[in-house]
């Protein structure tokens, strides 16, 4: 698979055609455990299943990413959660986006892995080299924002610090999967929510923010449900 990309770097912008193989979404990545298993508790109360060791990682179908700004899903149960995205074309050679793993909510509280396979795994066009943020990485922040019912609602924010980096993540993931990483995109996991319960919403923004640098990169969709039949 390919996908069009816009390459950012502290020379200037160009295009960027980068070619995937797989991809994989992290999940409960926090570097703080005691938080994440605090979180865990949160999602066994609501019925979802949770994975009995952390962090996880699901497969997702390759044809699922996506930079479109908007999205259809089926049923009005689905949410985004905000992470950071890594573009391997190899292990040297790294970039560095955001964007949102949105998931269905509904069939997420019976098979989590098959709820990812559901909605598109948006990422942002632009995206950074890795290495020109490695060395001030967790000094970098992301946060988004959901619309529902024309109300905007601040939904998570947080310091990339607060989540395990690049290279633990690609440590994890490379003990997770057959062969190199040559051709991966991960999602990162993501961090809590600031409301108390998933928003089901019909519009999610986000941006990763790099303040040393004096940059950002910013991304926004929105959810059109499939309301023109009853079944």
């Amino acid at each position: 698979m390919e996908i069009d990309l816009t390459l950012e770097t502290k020379e200037g912008t160009g295009p960027l055609k980068f070619s995937y193989t797989k991809m994989v979404n992290a999940g409960f990545t926090g570097k703080n455990q005691e938080e994440v298993r605090h979180h865990l508790t949160e999602l066994a109360e609501k019925g979802i299943e949770v994975p009995d060791s952390t962090p996880t990682l699901y497969p997702v179908v390759s044809r699922a990413l996506s930079t479109e700004d908007a999205m259809e899903v089926f049923g009005d149960e689905t949410s985004g959660e905000l992470e950071y995205v890594l573009f391997i074309k190899n292990e040297s050679e790294v970039y560095v986006g955001v964007g949102s793993d949105h998931t269905d909510r509904n069939l997420e509280e019976f098979h989590i892995p098959r709820s990812k396979q559901i909605c598109p795994n948006i990422t942002s066009k632009t995206v950074w080299p890795l290495e020109e943020i490695k060395e001030h990485w967790d000094t970098l922040s992301m946060r988004c924002s959901v619309v529902k019912d024309g109300d905007t609602i601040l939904y998570q924010e947080g310091e990339l610090g607060l989540l395990l980096n690049p290279s633990e993540l690609m440590t994890f993931v490379k003990e997770k999967i057959d062969g190199p990483l040559d051709g991966t995109v991960i999602y990162s996991g993501t961090f809590k929510m600031l409301t108390d319960d998933f928003v089901f919403a019909d519009s999610f923004s986000g941006e990763l923010v790099d303040s040393k640098l004096n940059r950002k990169i910013e991304f926004a969709y929105d959810v059109k449900p499939l309301d023109y039949m009853e079944i």
